[in-house]
């Protein structure tokens, strides 16, 4: 008897589910810097849950304001969720004031949490816990757990809880949920029942920017079918940058890619027919 090697797909029987990556981060712009100059630790003075926005963030939120509340209202979200960190609660709210709507916060929605390794880069981690860079190279970042932190099976825990509850309280209904990358990878997961490989592949091979939109729509029977994941068109006739996070570090024992970006010249939008499963 042959196993499947993905999980079932969870249904939330939602109208539509829209995940929104918040704008670049004062956070995104002190990695990429400690990145440059090869520094262990991020020149960054805020918690995790605290760091705001940065200027170009703002900015990039702005445009996806304009951009919601110009389409036609049956398009619009009916729900708005976020994250209760600065960064997506922020983008939320610009949002979310657009069309006349208040974000509810949900902590479920949270970053990933890095434990002892919150603040490092990967030179950081390899020089202050190499144990932990060798036991996370030799176990995979998709099963690992940092002291203190989170894995990415704990955050689909987290994920699947939140869908049960779109499906109880938001059923029929548009939901657009403003959160970070780790989530919105952990989303696919659960969502489409993607398997370890295949969601490290995607994740690898395919950026998430700030502000990019991932879209499911419900098909015949309830399930939610991808339409597009990263996708930036949006800022792409606008003067603002888009970012998104730099390739992962070639040595599989070094940091996450988490939270990092830089501007790129072309937005990044990929539809569903682009890719297998």
């Amino acid at each position: 008897m042959s196993i499947e090697p993905s999980s079932r797909p969870v249904r939330a029987h939602v109208e539509e589910l829209v995940l929104v990556r918040h704008g670049e981060s004062v956070g995104n712009l002190a990695d990429a810097d400690a990145r440059r100059r090869g520094a262990g630790r991020l020149d960054l003075d805020t918690r995790d849950p605290d760091t705001p926005l940065s200027q170009r963030g703002e900015h990039q939120a702005d445009v996806l304001a304009r951009h919601v509340a110009g389409v036609d209202e049956q398009q619009r979200p009916q729900v708005v969720l976020s994250s209760p960190y600065t960064r997506a609660a922020q983008t939320a709210r610009i949002v979310a004031e657009a069309i006349d709507l208040e974000p509810t916060l949900d902590e479920r929605l949270r970053e990933r949490d890095l434990g002892i390794f919150d603040g490092l880069t990967g030179v950081g981690i390899r020089e202050h816990h190499p144990e932990e860079a060798e036991r996370r190279s030799r176990l995979g970042k998709f099963y690992y757990r940092p002291p203190g932190g989170e894995s990415w099976t704990d955050v689909a825990l987290r994920v699947r809880q939140v869908l049960l509850d779109l499906a109880a309280l938001h059923a029929d209904r548009r939901v657009w949920v403003f959160t970070h990358q780790a989530v919105i990878m952990s989303f696919r997961l659960v969502l489409e029942g993607l398997d370890e490989r295949r969601l490290l592949d995607v994740d690898r091979d395919e950026p998430l920017g700030n502000c990019s939109i991932t879209r499911y729509v419900r098909r015949e029977g309830g399930a939610l079918e991808l339409v597009s994941f990263a996708d930036t068109t949006h800022l792409e006739t606008s003067e603002v940058e888009e970012t998104h996070e730099e390739p992962a570090e070639p040595d599989a024992a070094g940091a996450d890619r988490v939270e990092r970006s830089q501007p790129v010249g072309r937005p990044v939008s990929r539809a569903a027919e682009e890719r297998e499963g």
